[in-house]
């Protein structure tokens, strides 16, 4: 079945979940919206149905933040009694309940799009075709002001989005949990939260994307197959923050500063009115930030994650695993091997840190990278509990000292062909510290 849209429609909201859900009962189709401006509130894409947005489309979604309670009155695909919860969010702890979080009956999953047990289905656009989230705005959602997602999907495979530009969310641009073969190509992100975030998803692919966004670029963890190739990031935030199994990382490209700032740095005021993300802090913080928490328990050992081919600018760390245990969301499970391959970072703030895990040291691989720091370093890592260290046609400025700095649990590092400093590892006699993120 094929549907058009058109501007003239009276109640967006209503004609297009209508269309999506005719397209449905008829076993699928496509849904076709024309130029023009669209005030929505949340909608819900079903198996089988992609909705193609012409170049001049505009959803602009509601700040009224619960037009976006919707599925009790979903009749046509009621999700399971179980998949309810009150629970809000909450800082993190061990002990924290995450239903807010793995269940997509939530308020915190809301969202201005979402797919629940949904394949085959997606959002497929022409350039100039946006959806704007108004920065929505939730007092009872997490850190007690952010809104709904872009787009959310939980428990669904085969999905696909592509070509149009998504800005100033409430929370993340995209939110997937418990999905298989998910692919983000060709989208720009702008402001708002995390770009694409995913947990507990297997086969997962970003392409071709921009992405300057006021938190992190490609973030999640528990992930088993992630591609991101041929991508323009600027973040004030971490560009990646990840923990999984067979990530591959290649082609990108990030320059600091940020253009848009953290949202959670504006006053309570700003951030309740929708004030726009030009102000506030704009710091990039890191390239690559491990990530895994208590939210998910991790079904595989994460490892073999390699960044190759990219180049890094203007920020404050290039690498950032810290196990030491006052960062209780990289906690959940311990990450076993990471690798770069030709890597350039330049102006980076300070030392890079491995803090690994007593009982799964990590192993870190560097070949043909170049690193320089805007001030001096007096180590190029600091470190602790690493198995192996392997440095092959390295060059790194501006560090007087040795290459590692360690707080116990040395393995082997090796050197070869490298250029700015010492092979060998000070014994730290101070307590580790390290800013948290």
């Amino acid at each position: 079945m094929n549907i058009t849209i058109t501007q003239a429609s009276a109640n967006a909201t209503k004609a297009l979940q209508d269309a999506i859900d005719s397209c449905f009962k008829a076993g699928g189709g496509a849904i076709t919206v024309e130029d023009g401006d669209y005030h929505i509130s949340g909608l819900r894409l079903r198996s089988n149905v992609k909705l193609y947005l012409k170049s001049g489309v505009h959803l602009i979604a509601t700040r009224d933040i619960e037009a976006y309670n919707i599925l009790k009155d979903d009749t046509l695909e009621p999700i399971p009694e179980s998949e309810y919860t009150d629970v809000l969010w909450s800082k993190a702890t061990p002990e924290r309940c995450n239903d807010f979080i793995t269940k997509c009956g939530s308020r915190w999953s809301n969202a201005i799009i979402r797919l629940l047990y949904a394949e085959n289905a997606g959002i497929i656009a022409e350039e100039g075709a946006v959806i704007d989230g108004s920065n929505s705005y939730d007092e009872t959602g997490e850190e007690h002001y952010r809104g709904v997602h872009g787009i959310s999907m939980y428990h669904c495979k085969n999905l696909e989005f592509s070509g149009y530009t998504i800005k100033d969310t409430g929370n993340w641009a995209h939110c997937g949990y418990f999905c298989k073969d998910l692919t983000f190509k060709n989208l720009t992100v702008l402001a708002g939260h995390d770009g694409v975030h995913t947990g507990a998803c297997d086969n997962v692919t970003v392409e071709n994307c921009k992405m300057y966004t006021g938190d992190d670029c490609v973030a999640g963890f528990d992930i088993l197959g992630l591609v991101v190739k041929n991508c323009i990031f600027n973040t004030a935030c971490s560009c990646f923050r990840l923990g999984g199994t067979n990530v591959l990382i290649e082609d990108c490209v990030l320059v600091g500063p940020p253009k848009y700032c953290f949202r959670g740095s504006l006053t309570k005021e700003q951030k309740r009115d929708g004030a726009p993300s030009e102000t506030g802090r704009k710091t990039t913080l890191s390239a690559f930030t491990y990530y895994s928490d208590f939210t998910l328990k991790v079904r595989n050992t994460p490892e073999n994650i390699v960044m190759r081919n990219c180049s890094f600018e203007n920020l404050e760390r290039f690498l950032h695993y810290n196990f030491s245990g006052n960062e209780r969301w990289q906690l959940g499970c311990s990450l076993k091997s990471i690798a770069f391959e030709n890597i350039k970072a330049k102006n980076v703030g300070m030392s890079l840190c491995a803090y690994g895990d007593p009982k799964r040291p990590v192993n870190i691989t560097m070949n043909g990278c170049e690193f320089s720091f805007g001030t001096e370093q007096s180590e190029f890592i600091r470190t602790a509990y690493f198995d192996k260290i392997r440095l092959k046609d390295v060059k790194v400025e501006n560090v007087n000292g040795n290459a590692l700095k360690s707080w116990g649990g040395n393995g082997e590092i090796v050197g070869d062909n490298v250029s700015g400093i010492s092979i060998g590892i000070t014994d730290a006699t101070e307590p580790f510290t390290c800013k948290p993120i």
